[in-house]
């Protein structure tokens, strides 16, 4: 009898424990999104922040010196042999003078939640002085913009957080690391826990910036005589 009354506590106990987990959990879910952009928010006008299109993705959009900004947070688990990756795509949404797309991808190594890199036909040689791991693709190399466009930007890539520059005849991309989970909350319980992780308005204003200058050297090669 005692058993069985301390077999239904121990259950009891186990229930509430798991409750309290669950509360908890979707608390910090609620949250996350302004977590994520509270801070990076005060550098656009007219912020909005909002849940993305699919689960584990956060939007925040505004206006920077006239230009729409688009900042993605994406959670990526894809990735074989890697532990979960969040990542920051920033774009700049608009027309662009070019006739086809030019993507930059550092070390692809398979399918990812936040590219299309895999889906475009065309691989293109890259060019000397580019990153030793970067990889170019294009859906029609002849038409797309010359790859030195893109020079001002390679700092970027000699380092370990940018992932991918995206020209398109619909917008201009960069995506960087913001966070990997922790290793062991993965291993045991395979959640990609991220921690407190949050987008520095620092980071968010470089990588605008950048694109800036990419969309003002893609203008210039534009109007320069054929």
């Amino acid at each position: 009898m005692w058993q069985t009354i301390l077999g239904s506590l121990l259950a009891l106990v186990l229930a509430l424990l798991l409750a309290r987990q669950l509360i908890r959990r979707s608390r910090q879910q609620a949250d996350e999104p302004q977590r994520l952009f509270g801070a990076a928010q005060s550098i656009l006008e007219s912020p909005l922040i909002t849940d993305g299109q699919t689960a584990g993705t956060f939007r925040l959009t505004g206006r920077y010196k006239g230009y729409d900004v688009l900042a993605k947070a994406v959670t990526d688990t894809l990735a074989l042999r890697k532990l979960p990756s969040l990542w920051l795509l920033v774009t700049l949404p608009g027309p662009v003078p070019v006739g086809a797309t030019l993507d930059l991808m550092m070390r692809p190594t398979g399918p990812t939640t936040f590219s299309n890199f895999d889906d475009l036909p065309s691989s293109v040689p890259t060019p000397a002085g580019f990153p030793e791991h970067a990889v170019i693709r294009s859906d029609n190399p002849a038409l797309m913009p010359p790859t030195d466009l893109v020079r001002p930007l390679l700092p970027l890539f000699f380092g370990s957080r940018a992932k991918e520059l995206l020209i398109t005849p619909r917008g201009v991309r960069l995506v960087v690391l913001l966070a990997e989970a922790d290793r062991a909350r993965y291993g045991v319980f395979r959640q990609a826990d991220f921690g407190e992780v949050s987008v520095d308005p620092d980071l968010l204003r470089d990588c605008i910036e950048h694109l800036i200058t990419l969309r003002s050297a893609i203008d210039n090669w534009q109007k320069q005589p054929s």
